[in-house]
């Protein structure tokens, strides 16, 4: 069974070169998991936890360049006008950021040099629930979770 099925990352890599975590299930916007996701790949482990960090103490924004319809302007981007400051995913990418960190030195990678390759986030399932209205009416008020994927390769 190839050990990569759950992961919607394709690209083979060398598996004493790399490290990956995945968090499923978890509470947070997939609108906002997408813009983080985008904006930290590319970049190396240690600037990612540093941004994560800054964007929990909002310092600075995340760039929303798809969800991004009645998104107010912020300043310290550069090259975009809209963004936000998504202090509850930017906890859990964090915590996931540091397993991430935590496989790659189990693996014997130097940390230093780990940058990541692969970020993605999508939906999970739906936690169904509603809200009662008058009348004896419902409506509905689903809960969507979210799955992440990240992957760090030593360059």
């Amino acid at each position: 069974m190839d050990t990569l099925a759950a992961y919607s990352f394709t690209k083979q890599t060398d598996p004493t070169k790399s490290a990956r975590v995945y968090g499923k299930d978890l509470r947070i916007s997939p609108k906002h998991a997408t813009e983080i996701s985008r904006e930290i790949r590319g970049m190396k482990l240690e600037a990612a936890k540093l941004f994560m960090e800054e964007v929990m103490e909002k310092k600075r924004p995340v760039a929303f360049k798809r969800h991004n319809r009645k998104v107010g302007h912020r300043h310290g981007l550069v090259g975009w006008d809209a963004g936000r400051y998504p202090v509850k995913a930017s906890s859990h990418f964090l915590k996931l950021l540091k397993e991430l960190q935590a496989n790659a030195e189990y693996k014997g990678l130097d940390v230093d040099r780990l940058r990541i390759i692969h970020a993605a986030s999508y939906r999970s399932r739906v936690i169904p629930g509603f809200v009662p209205r008058a009348y004896g009416r419902g409506t509905p008020y689903n809960q969507v979770l979210t799955n992440i994927e990240l992957v760090v390769e030593e360059r």
